[in-house]
């Protein structure tokens, strides 16, 4: 890493004991941090000259003294930082470069701390680092967001009590001025929000780096204003010693294609510790099996053909869900489930209720006596369900699995939890988390998904990291199309990614056999992603991603009938063989009764089947395709 100290990147102006302004710069991107006349600080955000955040109060809560509101700021360095990191994901490498300018904070008590803002031109990210010791209590935080007027906030709906809990709301859009009102469940709503700004352009509020720290949520107040939230409300959380905050982003990109790419989430997040991951050989991407979908509860017998069936897949892993502990003689009965997978290639996660392990004396003693019996059944890695929040010890409870786990080299699942900020560049042991609504949903009264939440996945909740949305569900594919279905493989990623849909229906059932291959073959991470130009959040995503030398590309429609013709000048030199599954819409539609008795068809009894071609393409081919309502496509070119 690059760490160059400089002065001259920094913009002084009207510096006096009443008004000091100072700008920020990196190329287009633009922040002032100020104090206002009130002698409150604030600050503001441009890209390209458009305001994307206007003046907004900085400031945070610490044992009921408010810093922030009667400040003199001081400018005490900038420097720039310029690494590469290796990233299961979206792309296999990324290039960062931003800077990060420091100021120093004087409370009219003499009392010193400080912002740091960091401007790339992936956006803007600030936080507060305040030398503190012994406990203090934290009450909240003035940190608010103010969009432009007619900016459409892209947020996730859910009317229950379990929307910020679990994050599995449904993704719908708003103008910004409704958001006070918007929710029959309150104007709180949980991160991130994509926001389509009124000139063109987006900007995606999140965070960055939630360790040591309660989770942030954003509480409409009105005024195009978003305010920063957390679970515990008036009662604080407290933190130990120096505080440092979770970085407070916004996210910038001129087109939807940058927006997926951007990367400013896990960048401004710790680097691996060296010695924990010293060898991350043990860390591997793949797919898996999972007995969930079309049973209830695991049995041994159940997840030994579970077992079988990922071996003829050519999966990597066995996903062992809620039931295990059940069994008679367990850590003697999933040892022998563990070697007989071993035998056959496969290795396999089991699941745990976090409430049954999550007790922090002595350093987590109950934690890790439990994942040291995982160790020792052979299991590779631990999915833990039921957080239901994100409040400081729930986070800290997070922190210290991934850290546990890795001292034993096992993978981690994290379920019923908040999304992504990030730290899976710091514990790339994180293989996958939920804080999604997923294809679960399809089986639950409340469900199905709706295709149009489908097609806005991609450039909401996916952006800022991994999510387990389980994808792939035939038997119970709601208002969405086969190949719809078989789209959700590419536009949605996951480094340990399960497939929901029973394995045996997929390998015995002859109208699924032309997409088998697909399947099997299918990354569940990439080294490169390009977002096609026809994408439109919600309506339309049209994502390419490259493995290697073959491409894939995901359609999905969330909306009415599409034609498009698809230009394939994202493909290398060189000439490619083409499968592509499309929607065979004048085909006798798939009659889904009795395929899935756990499944909720009540309102879609059928779905509408896929059709194989191929064809030989290049980099100046284009393809004419038809795309039924909520339908979708999957082209799988393969280099020749």
């Amino acid at each position: 890493m690059q760490l160059i100290q400089i002065v001259s990147l920094l913009f002084i102006l009207g510096c006096n004991s009443n008004n000091s302004v100072f700008i920020l710069k990196n190329k287009g991107v633009e922040a002032r941090i100020m104090k206002l006349d009130n002698n409150q600080l604030a600050y503001l955000v441009k890209n390209n000259g458009q305001a994307i955040i206007d003046t907004s109060l900085l400031g945070i809560n610490i044992n009921k003294e408010i810093l922030g509101s009667n400040s003199e700021i001081k400018h005490i360095g900038t420097t720039i930082q310029e690494f590469d990191y290796s990233l299961f994901g979206v792309k296999s490498k990324t290039n960062f470069r931003g800077k990060i300018s420091k100021f120093q904070i004087l409370e009219n008590d003499n009392f010193k701390w400080f912002v740091e803002f960091h401007i790339s031109d992936k956006g803007v990210a600030y936080r507060y680092v305040i030398p503190m010791e012994g406990k203090n209590k934290i009450y909240g935080e003035k940190s608010s967001f103010k969009l432009p007027d007619n900016t459409k906030v892209w947020y996730f709906e859910r009317n229950n009590h379990w929307k910020l809990k679990s994050y599995a709301g449904e993704w719908l859009s708003a103008d910004i001025s409704q958001m006070p009102t918007i929710s029959k469940m309150g104007p709180v709503q949980g991160l991130t929000l994509t926001c389509e700004l009124p000139n063109g352009g987006y900007a995606l509020l999140a965070e960055a780096a939630l360790f040591n720290y309660s989770g942030m949520r954003l509480k409409a107040i009105g005024n195009n204003i978003f305010r920063a939230n957390f679970t515990e409300g008036a009662k604080g959380f407290e933190v130990e010693g120096e505080i440092v905050t979770p970085w407070r982003c916004i996210l910038l990109a001129d087109d939807l294609n940058q927006l997926v790419n951007n990367t400013l989430v896990p960048s401004l997040n710790p680097k691996p510790d060296e010695k924990l991951f010293t060898d991350i050989s043990w860390i591997k991407p793949g797919k898996a099996a999972w007995y969930w979908w079309s049973g209830n509860t695991s049995t041994f017998e159940a997840e030994r053909r579970i077992v079988d069936n990922a071996a003829q897949l050519g999966f990597e892993y066995t996903m062992v869900d809620e039931g295990w502990e059940r069994w008679d003689n367990k850590w003697k009965t999933t040892t022998q489930l563990c070697d007989y997978a071993k035998e056959k290639g496969i290795s396999a996660f089991l699941w745990k209720h976090s409430k049954e392990i999550n007790f922090p004396d002595n350093n987590w003693a109950v934690m890790a006596a439990f994942l040291d019996s995982i160790k020792q059944t052979g299991a590779v890695g631990i999915k833990v369900d039921f957080m239901n929040g994100e409040t400081k010890n729930l986070i800290d409870f997070d922190e210290a699995l991934l850290r546990l786990a890795a001292q034993r080299k096992l993978m981690v699942n994290f379920h019923g939890c908040q999304q992504s900020s990030g730290e899976y560049r710091t514990y790339p042991n994180e293989m996958t988390r939920e804080g999604i609504r997923g294809i679960e949903l399809n089986k639950m009264r409340e469900g199905p998904l709706s295709a149009a939440h489908n097609a806005a996945l991609p450039f909401t909740r996916f952006v800022t990291g991994h999510a387990d949305y389980t994808p792939l569900a035939f038997t119970a594919p709601g208002e969405t199309t086969w190949a719809h279905q078989l789209a959700t493989l590419v536009c949605f990623y996951s480094p340990f990614q399960c497939i929901a849909e029973d394995p045996v229906f997929l390998l015995n059932t002859k109208e699924i056999q032309p997409a088998l291959s697909f399947i099997k073959s299918v990354p569940s991470v990439w080294d490169e992603t390009i977002v096609l130009p026809e994408s439109k959040i919600g309506e339309l995503a049209l994502i390419a991603r490259r493995k290697g030398h073959d491409w894939y590309v995901g359609i999905l429609n969330g909306g009415d009938v599409k034609h498009l013709n698809l230009e394939c000048d994202f493909l290398y030199e060189g000439n490619y063989m083409a499968e592509l599954f499309f929607d065979a819409a004048k085909e006798e539609p798939i009659n889904l009764e009795g395929l899935n008795p756990l499944a909720n068809i009540t309102k879609y009894s059928t779905a509408v089947p896929f059709k194989k071609e191929e064809k030989r393409c290049d980099n100046k081919t284009i393809l004419s395709l038809d795309i039924k309502a909520k339908g979708g496509a999957v082209i799988w070119f393969k280099k020749q």
